[in-house]
């Protein structure tokens, strides 16, 4: 976890002031369709978490307040702008899983149970190290496959659709960027 989260650490250090993450991930939502870009609003982490260990106090609290931790001015943005660009959004809760297994169809039904919209490996342990140290964040799931169909995918699968639907997320980052100036 250290080393997945270093990035963001010497990216605060560098003076960011502002965290945009990107992931694929399973759709668990049974309203998502392979494709679509899911904002998202809220997560549960089911990997280690990377705090654990002794806290570095110049960096942020002990024990960081993970509410909100997708920040709702930067939703509010994307979905303005989404709007003005006719890019249809999802909104849900993103799964973190630790990987490498593609979900398993009792993975995803639980996923389900417990609250989730979207599933995948990654995302999660960034967004806590960013709380950690206040970075706004403002994440999005590109929907690569439908987890609850018996629709089988492999890792190419995930790739081919994360790049259909990278210049619809291309288009809203660079718009809320270029509102952020």
């Amino acid at each position: 976890m250290q080393q997945v989260t270093f990035p963001i650490r010497v990216m605060q250090q560098l003076g960011i002031r502002y965290l945009f993450v990107s992931n694929a991930s399973g759709g668990i939502n049974t309203s998502f369709r392979t494709g679509d870009l899911m904002v998202i609003t809220d997560h549960i982490n089911l990997m280690p978490n990377p705090l654990i260990g002794p806290n570095l106090a110049e960096l942020g609290p002990r024990f960081p307040d993970m509410h909100n931790c997708y920040d709702k001015e930067l939703i509010a943005a994307a979905t303005r702008i989404a709007g003005e660009e006719g890019i249809k959004l999802q909104y849900g809760v993103y799964v973190g899983g630790t990987g490498p297994t593609f979900e398993t169809q009792a993975e995803y039904r639980y996923f389900k149970a417990i609250g989730g919209d979207a599933a995948g490996m990654s995302t999660v342990p960034e967004v806590i190290v960013a709380r950690h140290m206040s970075i706004p964040v403002f994440g999005v799931s590109v929907i690569t496959n439908c987890g609850l169909s018996d629709e089988v995918g492999d890792h190419e699968d995930v790739q081919r659709q994360g790049r259909k639907a990278g210049a619809k997320m291309q288009t809203l980052f660079i718009r809320m960027i270029e509102n952020l100036k």
